[in-house]
């Protein structure tokens, strides 16, 4: 059974008897954890209760099915249902899983996570179909996402926190879960007993673990700064990101400055286009923007975009190196400002 990431809570609150377990998989292994952890305190409020929850990896599954069936079957000591976490799943696990189920009685509640799965890999599709487990696919966090969690983790604990702070506080986090929880947890032990956050308190606590840095590079790009732009570009490649994945996020800031730009040429306002936006530009974005939509024109953007669709396909189809292609269209776009002011 399919549920999605923002509807666990919900699940785990009111979770029926004859649901036996979750699959919990994608890249985002924060949002992994967490999920996975409030299917455990439902059942057990100390997730490392011995009696109650037992953990096991593939590999000891792999190695004997047979392990996973004494725990599955295993009755607590203490009374009470028990959990049964099984971490690093893969398509292995699908036979052994189906004839377990199916042979055992057992209320014991399954918890199975993993980070290498994929949506149409049999153990997914297994978990996607039954109507006694719950599918849950775990990925990167939205911009709207990590507003909604931000905004509940805030108003949980009790603390309150003005627009321009919590705008600023959004464009920090990271679009990974349990880094964001990291952050988020820094900034209420930083609090202590002041309820009001402001924006220097996020700047004094909160690190910038965005994917901001992808958007500097579309930033500097757009307004011509080429040497920051490469710079900023070359630590992104260094820290691991695909050269096409920034092609395509570059693409996608000069498709939002296009639509921005037809829209003025229809007559309406920058600020009234850019105040149209979803999602809506972070604050301090607001003004590099507006300057960017003064000098780029429809012509100019369409020949932009014309460039970055051709690097993107040279990235994946030519022998010349991807840094080195995408470095230099970059360098071109940002260059290519100079000569429109």
């Amino acid at each position: 059974m399919n549920i999605k990431p923002e509807d666990a809570e919900r699940r785990v609150a009111a979770l029926p008897p004859q649901i036996r377990g979750v699959l919990l998989y994608g890249s985002n292994e924060g949002m992994i954890t967490t999920i996975a952890q409030q299917f455990i305190k439902k059942i057990s409020p100390d997730i490392y209760d011995a009696f109650h929850v037992s953990y096991l990896d593939m590999s000891d599954v792999s190695a004997d099915a047979g392990a996973l069936y004494a725990e599955f079957n295993a009755q607590s000591l203490m009374g009470g249902r028990r959990v049964v976490v099984i971490k690093d799943a893969t398509n292995l696990l699908t036979k052994t899983l189906k004839e377990l189920l199916s042979s055992s009685s057992s209320d014991s509640f399954l918890v199975i996570t993993s980070s290498s799965l994929k949506s149409k890999d049999s153990l997914a599709v297994f978990a996607k179909d039954d109507d006694c487990f719950y599918h849950i696919s775990c990925y990167d966090d939205r911009d709207e996402d990590i507003s909604v969690f931000a905004s509940e983790f805030i108003r949980k604990n009790g603390f309150n926190i003005d627009r321009t702070a919590f705008q600023l506080l959004c464009s920090r986090l990271s679009n990974d879960r349990k880094i964001s929880i990291n952050e988020l947890e820094k900034l209420i032990t930083y609090m202590g007993d002041k309820k009001n956050v402001e924006t220097n308190d996020i700047l004094t606590v909160i690190s910038d673990t965005s994917a901001s840095s992808q958007e500097d590079l579309c930033y500097f790009i757009a307004q011509g700064q080429a040497e920051k732009a490469i710079a900023s570009y070359n630590r992104l490649v260094f820290e691991g990101d695909n050269p096409v994945t920034l092609v395509r996020t570059v693409s996608y800031h000069f498709l939002k400055l296009l639509d921005c730009a037809v829209k003025m040429e229809k007559g309406e306002t920058a600020d009234r286009v850019v105040s149209s936006l979803r999602p809506p530009l972070i604050f301090f974005r607001k003004p590099a923007f507006l300057s960017q939509l003064r000098v780029w024109n429809r012509n100019r953007l369409m020949n932009a975009l014309a460039l970055l669709y051709q690097t993107e396909r040279e990235c994946k189809t030519t022998d010349i190196p991807a840094e080195e292609t995408a470095s230099f269209a970059f360098m071109r776009i940002a260059n290519g400002v100079k000569r429109f002011r």
